[in-house]
């Protein structure tokens, strides 16, 4: 492959759809559901209301938990619900050892 045609392809890539959002589960192995929040005017009464999405979302390394705030980039299908990856940890939430709460 050319520079031209890298640096082609990381334009490409530039262009997909990102999203900030909570971590909400942790339970699955390398993949998390992460809570994305949106505000929509209504079109009649022109109230702004919240609007939640829920993605599943790859994390091959485990390293985000719940409560986390993530950004989450669109990707090729990677399972049956999966078209998502997270990109970076932005705030982590913070950690409670469950064992010492007993």
């Amino acid at each position: 492959m050319t520079k031209t045609e890298e640096q082609a392809a990381d334009l490409k890539r530039r262009d997909r759809k990102t999203f900030q959002g909570t971590v909400v589960s942790d339970r699955m192995n390398k993949t998390r559901v992460v809570k994305v929040q949106r505000l929509v005017r209504h079109p009649f009464y022109e109230k702004i209301m919240r609007k939640f999405s829920k993605f599943s979302v790859h994390d091959g390394s485990n390293s985000s938990h719940e409560g986390d705030v993530v950004e989450i980039m669109s990707t090729r299908p990677l399972s049956k619900t999966k078209r998502w990856r997270i990109i970076r940890v932005i705030k982590a939430a913070p950690r409670f050892d469950k064992g010492a709460l007993i």
